[in-house]
Order: structure tokens, then C-alpha cells, then sequence
């Protein structure tokens, strides 16, 4: 085992790699309840969802732990999940069937430009400045997850700022069934609350114990903080210790017959391009996939893997120059790229790196073995997800919030005194957390990049496949607009 993940040539061990795979677990975990919760609105059944997912991040992961042997895991997008089920089903009027089939197509797209080397061209004109951002905005976008889900926010919103509630007009008096969600503008306005929820208490205790254990360096911080906060929950009744049988092998079993296959059933690809309005529909929506699924993944490989050393610089150098997989970022891009094509077989949404692998890398994961456990917890998660349910958002969060922190390390790389450099670093950091989304942080970064370099004539600087990644955003934009 030491041999075959190279663990001492990545001053690592057994012990401190099993224990970043736990933390990376616990960490995402909340993928396994909240995918079937976001995608059977469209008619999938919850169950068979629930076990697709699984399966699609249990093998997506073990890829990616033994063929490329870096730690990262793989689950169904959050943003992608939601993308499928309100955008591509509810707006544009595709069946969850043929919506399948657009991952699909979006999973072969991606195994497609990673063979010919496309997404390694995108990685080498991303100029340095730009990588440390990503980096620092990673950082900034875990640490405001954390900061969200430990309840320590509230939002304020004036009722002319309300959009739409549950995805209608926000002008009725009554709804039917309540409120299930609420879209608001600019007028809406975050603030501390006042620290009389039991959530927050339970998460503020969390942080403070965590950022003790990582400041004197103690082995396996993040997991004892976990763990520790977990427990701390009990008697504030934030943590549940009701075991709920809702999502189970023997239920998903049954219902999993349904999502199986269903992308190559008559109502999936023998309906999709049946319609020609629908095949430039299908078309902009598979574009619109996957530059998403794209540009998660490089942005958290990125934004991770300099920093720590999981990519360095030697291999970095053997991805530009060599051929075939001949690096770990040949093999990590590929393993991604496979995910998502065998997650929409089983029936579940783009497959792509969590950004919360941030989380085990932060506990010191370096190589494959802590994907390894985390694609073993994801197949235990089968029998035992009523337990893995136990453990609150409120023990997770501080985790993020600590991981955040050790990633804006990045920022003091960019001369932020250098305008040309400070505004796109801003826009692909920042921007990034405070818009909740890694690749439309990318986009903006890359696009105030090239205007500043266009109007200060230093246009030739620009890598030619940055422009035509650039204008590729532009359109996902455009598209989005037009929808």
C-alpha cells in the first residue's frame, strides 16, 4: 500500500491519509440526501437517486483514488443538480429522461476534449496570477460555505427585492403547500444573528475548539473537531439521534430499475432530437453543462493542488509536454470525466470534484488513499446512511470555515498594488464565494483579464485559448440570459 500510493514520497501516512478521507466524507455527505431531495422534483423517484448517486461517487472516486492517486472525491454537482431540475427540466421543458441523456452527451464531451488534450491546453494559458487567485477564491468559497451552513448568517429582504416564490410570481397572498423557495435581489441584506439558536451556539463552540487544534497543530484536527462538535450537539438538540429509515439499500433497490438506462430509453435520447427546436436547445444545454463541470473541476484541482503540492511543478511540466497519462493531472482530469458519463446511466447529474475535498487535503491528504476512503464510505453509506445522517451541518461547517482560512494563503502571491493584476485576481476570488459558484468566479476573472490586457495593449500576452475560453463564457452568459 505505502508503495502503490507513494506514501513517503508525499510525507504522508496511513494514518493521517485514512483520516483526511474521513474528514473529505463528512464533509459532502450532505450530497447523499440533499440529490434525491433536489432531483425528484422532476419525477425521479428519490430512492433510486439516492442509490445513483452512490454508485456514480463511490466508482468516480475509487478512479480517481487509484488510477490517478490524488485525493479527491467526486459526488454529484450541487449547483448542476439544481441546473437540472429548474433550468433544464422546469424551464426549458425537458423530461428528466432526456435530461440524462444531455449529461450523458456532456460526460462524453468531456472524456473527449480530455484525450485530445483540450482541457490541458486551458490549464496552460491560465496565467499565474490568475492560478492564485482561483486559489485564494476557493479558499473564500469554502470558508462562506462554512460560514452559511453554521447559521451564523441571516438575510434580510425588502418585499419589493422578492422575485419569485416557489419558482412563480411573488405577488399572490397565499401558497399552496407554503413556501419552498424564495428568490430575491439585490435588496436583500446579510447579518450576524444574535446567537440564540441552538445551530449557531453548537457551531461558534465548533469553530473556536477547531481553531485551537489547528493552531497547535494537533493529528487530525479537522476530524476530532467534527466529531467533538457532533457530540456537543447532543444535548443542545441540534444533533438528531433519531435513526429515520428513509433512504435505504432495500428501498433504492427496488426504485433504481427506473433511472437505470433511462437516458437510452424512448423517453430519453429517442425523444431528444426528435424536435428541431429542441436540438439547438439541446445543444446550448449541453454547452452550458459542461463549461459548468469544467471549470468546477479545474478550478478546485487548481486552486488545491499548487498550493498543497499534489500537483508540482515537475508534474505539472510532464502534463504540458508529455503524452498519453503522464501525469497525475492527465489522470485526474480523465477520471472526472468518466464520472459523469456513468452517473447519468445510473440516473443522477453531472458527476465533478467536490470542492469540499478541500476539507481532507486541509486535514493532510496528499495521495489516492484518501479517495480511496472516501468512495469506501460513500458504498458503507448504502447500509448506514440513517447514522451518517447523525452528523449536523453544524459540526461540518467549522471545518470549512478553518480549511477556508489555510487556503487564502494564495492571495499573498498576487501584488494586489498592480491594478492589471489586482481587478481580475478580485473578480476570480471574491466574486467567486460571494456569487456561491467556482465557474462563473473563473469567468469574470477571465474576462476583466483580457479586457485589461486588450486596452492596455498587452493583448499578445494573452494565451490564444484563454480568448476563445473567454468568449465561451460570454455565450454560457448569453445563453443563460436568453433563457
Amino acid at each position: 500500500m505505502d508503495q502503490f500510493f507513494q506514501l513517503e514520497a508525499n510525507h504522508t501516512t496511513k494514518r493521517r491519509e485514512i483520516i483526511a478521507g474521513l474528514t473529505t466524507f463528512f464533509a459532502m455527505s450532505y450530497i447523499l440526501f440533499v440529490a434525491p431531495d433536489t432531483l425528484s422534483l422532476t419525477g425521479m423517484p428519490s430512492q433510486a437517486v439516492f442509490l445513483a448517486t452512490i454508485i456514480a461517487s463511490a466508482t468516480g472516486t475509487l478512479i480517481m483514488g487509484l488510477f490517478a492517486n490524488v485525493p479527491y472525491a467526486l459526488a454529484p454537482g450541487l449547483g448542476l443538480n439544481a441546473f437540472f431540475t429548474y433550468t433544464v427540466v422546469f424551464a426549458l421543458g425537458f423530461t428528466w429522461q432526456e435530461a440524462l441523456a444531455l449529461v450523458f452527451l456532456c460526460g462524453m464531451i468531456n472524456i473527449l476534449i480530455t484525450v485530445t488534450k483540450i482541457r490541458k491546453l486551458i490549464i496552460v494559458a491560465i496565467p499565474e496570477v490568475m492560478q492564485h487567485a482561483i486559489g485564494g477564491g476557493i479558499g473564500v468559497f469554502v470558508a462562506y460555505i462554512g460560514l452559511k451552513n453554521s447559521g451564523f448568517l441571516q438575510f434580510t429582504s425588502d418585499a419589493s427585492s422578492i422575485l419569485s416564490v416557489n419558482g412563480g410570481s411573488a405577488t399572490a397572498h397565499t401558497f399552496k403547500n407554503g413556501i419552498d423557495s424564495v428568490v430575491s435581489g439585490g435588496g436583500i441584506v446579510p447579518a450576524l444573528v444574535n446567537f440564540t439558536q441552538p445551530g449557531a451556539i453548537v457551531a461558534l463552540i465548533g469553530l473556536l475548539l477547531m481553531a485551537v487544534l489547528v493552531v497547535k497543530k494537533v493529528p487530525g484536527a479537522v476530524l476530532i473537531g467534527i466529531v467533538a462538535t457532533t457530540l456537543i450537539g447532543i444535548p443542545f438538540g441540534v444533533t438528531n439521534l433519531h435513526i429515520s429509515g428513509a433512504n435505504t439499500l432495500g428501498h433504492a433497490i427496488g426504485q433504481l430499475g427506473t433511472t437505470f438506462g433511462a437516458a437510452f430509453s424512448s423517453k430519453g435520447f429517442g425523444s431528444l432530437f426528435t424536435d428541431t427546436h429542441h436540438i439547438l436547445l439541446s445543444i446550448m444545454t449541453i454547452f452550458a453543462f459542461s463549461f459548468s463541470d469544467i471549470f468546477d473541476t479545474l478550478g478546485t484541482f487548481i486552486g488545491t493542488g499548487r498550493r498543497t503540492g499534489i500537483f508540482t511543478s515537475d508534474d505539472m511540466n510532464a502534463m504540458e509536454h508529455g503524452h498519453g497519462f503522464s501525469s497525475k493531472m492527465d489522470k485526474a482530469l480523465f477520471s472526472d470525466a468518466i464520472a459523469t458519463g456513468v452517473g447519468s446511466i445510473f440516473g443522477t447529474s453531472n458527476i465533478t470534484v467536490f470542492v469540499e475535498s478541500a476539507a481532507g487535503i486541509g486535514a493532510g491528504g496528499r495521495t489516492g488513499l484518501t479517495a480511496v476512503v472516501v468512495a469506501i464510505c460513500f458504498g458503507i453509506s448504502s447500509l448506514l446512511s440513517p447514522v451518517i445522517a447523525i452528523v449536523p451541518t453544524q459540526a461540518v461547517a467549522p471545518a470549512l470555515i478553518m480549511v477556508g482560512v489555510m487556503m487564502m494563503s494564495s492571495f499573498k502571491e498576487i501584488d494586489w498594488s498592480n491594478l492589471e493584476d489586482a481587478i481580475p485576481a478580485f473578480m476570480a476570488s471574491v466574486v467567486m464565494g460571494l456569487i456561491y459558484n467556482i465557474s462563473y468566479g473563473i469567468a469574470a476573472g477571465f474576462i476583466f483579464y483580457c479586457l485589461i490586457k486588450l486596452i492596455t495593449g498587452k493583448a499578445k500576452e494573452v494565451h490564444p485559448v484563454l480568448w476563445v475560453v473567454t468568449l465561451g463564457f460570454i455565450l454560457d452568459f448569453v445563453f443563460m440570459a436568453l433563457m
